[in-house]
């Protein structure tokens, strides 16, 4: 168990993570200071940009388990008059993952006082959840087949539900998302001349409701799509040329990962159909994979639920997209549960901060995951 000291020293070291927020692909002293704060086997630093991945290594042969947190916080100012709230303009741990980070340093001093009987267990600190690309720059790092595991696990702190009250359920749990760029180029015109160039502004305007029309959300089910019009941009801003260029950022959204090419494939079709005049190219970005829960991993993580005694129910399944997924890739059989922040504010808010009461809550969980895989030595 966790000591009244452990937890001071948790609690402040979470809010030292808090001060110094650093985005994805930029969380160089984040890991640094995770690294400083493990005691184990192995310590794997530079992975897949700047993860960080712990090891602690049992006795006897058995599986690999491993634990996920992230290291990266957002680019949104925040907003707050706490003591530790962010000293970095314009950045903010504002999703949380100061506290799952502190839930695995957590983690990590039980597992330093008592290793796993058998099998090992891996503490991932994935870098760049925030815009997909960490999961699987930690998965193309020639490292990490000597770490991928059989099972995986990880939780994300959800405001609404009740303080330390579980969601957890077997199946799709997080949708797969695409960020798509669409740019179109024609030829610039004199404003007084406008039809001696060629506007991309009647495709842009004919394109919005199109591609909004092929995905409107509706029941989380099978064949849920939904398309959100982010951003978009006409020509340059001034009064005496007519447009030869636009962009628009669209966000696609499916339940199921095999969903997502084809509706990749109708945006990309329906910007070619609405611009013949044009040139259209493409981008894809913050590429998420779909989180789906093994019910292996998910009977593992409720059955130490119940014996922690922390309530629990099924949840809902998230709109929102989790870099987890990928993690989950067969052989390994992964799950994720949310764990209830109480009555704060939502994810990705400007006053957003991490209830330091879910720490021990979350160490404990996972340490009983990986005693009833792997055992105590």
């Amino acid at each position: 168990m966790l000591t009244n000291r452990d937890i001071a020293e948790l609690t402040a070291f979470r809010r030292a993570l808090h001060r110094a927020p650093e985005v994805s692909r930029q969380e160089q002293e984040t890991a640094r200071s995770i690294a400083a704060a493990l005691t184990a086997d192995q310590v794997v630093a530079g992975l897949g940009g700047h993860g960080v991945a712990a090891v602690y290594n049992g006795a006897e042969p058995g599986p690999t388990v491993m634990f996920r947190a992230e290291l990266d916080a957002l680019p949104i100012a925040e907003l707050s008059d706490a003591p530790h709230r962010s000293a970095i303009p314009g950045k903010g741990h504002l999703c949380g993952h100061d506290g799952h980070m502190t839930i695995l340093i957590g983690l990590s001093r039980l597992l330093s006082r008592q290793r796993p009987a058998k099998g090992r267990v891996v503490l991932m600190f994935q870098p760049a959840e925030e815009d997909g690309s960490g999961a699987a720059a930690v998965i193309a790092d020639p490292r990490w087949p000597a770490l991928r595991p059989d099972w995986a696990f990880s939780l994300h702190n959800e405001p609404g539900n009740a303080l330390g009250h579980a969601h957890l359920r077997m199946g799709p749990v997080n949708c797969a998302s695409q960020g798509l760029k669409i740019r179109l180029t024609g030829k610039t015109a004199h404003a007084s001349q406008p039809e001696t160039g060629t506007s991309p502004a009647p495709a842009l305007a004919a394109l919005i409701p199109a591609l909004t029309a092929l995905g409107q959300g509706g029941a989380l089910q099978p064949g849920f799509r939904l398309v959100t019009v982010t951003h978009a941009r006409l020509g340059e801003p001034a009064f005496g040329i007519a447009p030869g260029e636009a962009e628009l950022w669209v966000t696609l959204r499916t339940l199921e990962d095999a969903a997502m090419a084809a509706l990749r494939a109708e945006a990309m079709a329906l910007a070619h159909a609405h611009s013949p005049d044009l040139t259209a190219t493409f981008e894809t970005h913050d590429d998420f994979a779909a989180s789906v829960n093994h019910p292996e991993a998910v009977a593992h993580m409720t059955a130490a639920l119940d014996a922690l005694h922390i309530p629990h129910s099924p949840g809902e399944i998230w709109r929102a997209s989790e870099d987890f997924g990928r993690f989950g890739a067969t052989p390994t059989r992964s799950a994720m549960l949310f764990l209830g922040a109480g009555n704060a504010p939502a994810l990705h808010n400007p006053d957003y901060d991490f209830p330091d009461d879910l720490t021990p809550i979350g160490a404990h969980l996972f340490h009983r995951i990986a005693r009833d895989l792997l055992g105590p030595r």
